[in-house]
């Protein structure tokens, strides 16, 4: 749990700090453009990931820096985490309470899921932002899980440029045993916390299709859907219209039932959806907690967006039930009034103008 978080050019903010006071909800708010979504941007990357939005180092550097940013954490247990980019560097380093340390060090120490606006559309949109939303909440405790999913998408682009550069067949036959062996343990990995997820989950259920998914849930070997797949690869060397056109991991989907309606979550409102978000962002919690042993971070950026009151306050009781420090934004702090053990902080024009502790008549400026 984050004590204190210092952000020094990040984005809009030249130089802010905010206090937590202990309290399990943080609760930013302000207007558009203040700088919310960047110190939930900058709380992504204390655990070694590239941030919730992706973006290239050089775009989160403050506009009339000197073209680098830190952010810096003290938490609950005065360990110190830093997270810093120079500019003319080629990525971000990290440091751990005060010593040189790797990217991937910091994810001992810190577990973040987020949701962000992006995500509304998840049930809507391609099958592809699905895959990649679940994926990365599989690889937050499973690093091995992305790096099979970039390994098989390097793989099928090799497979790609053999096909249309000669068909060298002992270049593909090596190509398609290596594709087989990364695809059948990307499909068990999902397959795993689907069901890992569902456990969690009471009013929703999340579901896998696939080819290769589909051999695994019908009880086949991972040796006999490596080697089916293997064969389908083997047949499937044809290209159609300078395309390869191929089944597998890349083509899987996800699904998640909403059970006390009986539909999938793609067919009811959107505020249902955002619902349906909010309870697999606190089930994956949840699970993190379960299988870390340590507290995480939920980051939700503009939280109560689509909700209507009695959402909103289911919401807040499942935050107050959550083992988790909550980080949330909003445009209107009243909205959070029923919000329990929380701490808001008023963000305008990337400063932090006050910190209000409710039951604290103290007030930092």
């Amino acid at each position: 749990m984050i004590e204190t978080i210092t952000l020094t050019d990040f984005r809009n903010h030249k130089s802010c700090r905010i206090q937590t006071h202990g309290r399990h909800n943080v609760i930013i708010t302000g207007p558009n453009g203040a700088g919310k979504t960047a110190v939930l941007e900058a709380i992504s990357m204390l655990s070694g990931d590239r941030g919730l939005r992706g973006a290239p180092m050089t775009d989160i550097a403050r506009f009339g820096g000197d073209g680098g940013f830190s952010v810096h954490a003290v938490l609950n247990d005065d360990t110190e985490i830093s997270v810093y980019f120079s500019a003319g560097d080629t990525n971000r380093r990290a440091r751990l309470d005060g010593d040189n340390a790797t990217l991937s060090a910091l994810q001992s120490q810190l577990r973040t899921v987020w949701l962000t606006p992006r995500e509304d559309r998840l049930f809507v949109d391609a099958a592809s932002e699905r895959r990649s939303f679940f994926d990365r909440l599989a690889g937050s405790f499973d690093a091995t899980h992305s790096g099979r999913v970039a390994r098989f998408a390097k793989l099928m682009s090799e497979r790609a440029f053999a096909l249309k550069n000669g068909n060298d067949v002992r270049w593909l036959d090596a190509l398609d045993a290596q594709i087989a062996g990364v695809a059948v343990s990307v499909a068990d990995a999902r397959i795993r916390y689907a069901g890992e997820l569902n456990y969690f989950l009471t009013d929703y259920a999340v579901t896998v299709t696939g080819m290769v998914e589909q051999m695994l849930i019908d009880s086949k070997p991972a040796s006999v859907a490596e080697r089916e797949y293997l064969n389908y690869l083997h047949g499937a060397r044809e290209l159609i219209g300078d395309k390869m056109v191929v089944d597998g991991p890349h083509k899987s989907d996800f699904g998640v039932l909403n059970k006390k309606l009986n539909l999938p979550a793609a067919l009811t409102s959107t505020g249902q959806q955002k619902m349906a978000l909010l309870a697999l962002i606190l089930a994956h919690a949840t699970l993190l907690h379960t299988k870390t042993h340590r507290q995480p971070l939920i980051l939700l950026d503009e939280a109560a967006a689509h909700l209507d009151a009695d959402a909103r306050a289911g919401l807040f009781r499942e935050l107050a039930a959550a083992d988790a420090q909550v980080w949330a934004t909003g445009l209107d702090a009243n909205v959070f009034a029923d919000v329990p053990n929380a701490v808001f902080v008023t963000c305008k024009d990337g400063e932090i103008n006050n910190i209000l502790v409710p039951g604290n008549t103290d007030e930092q400026n």
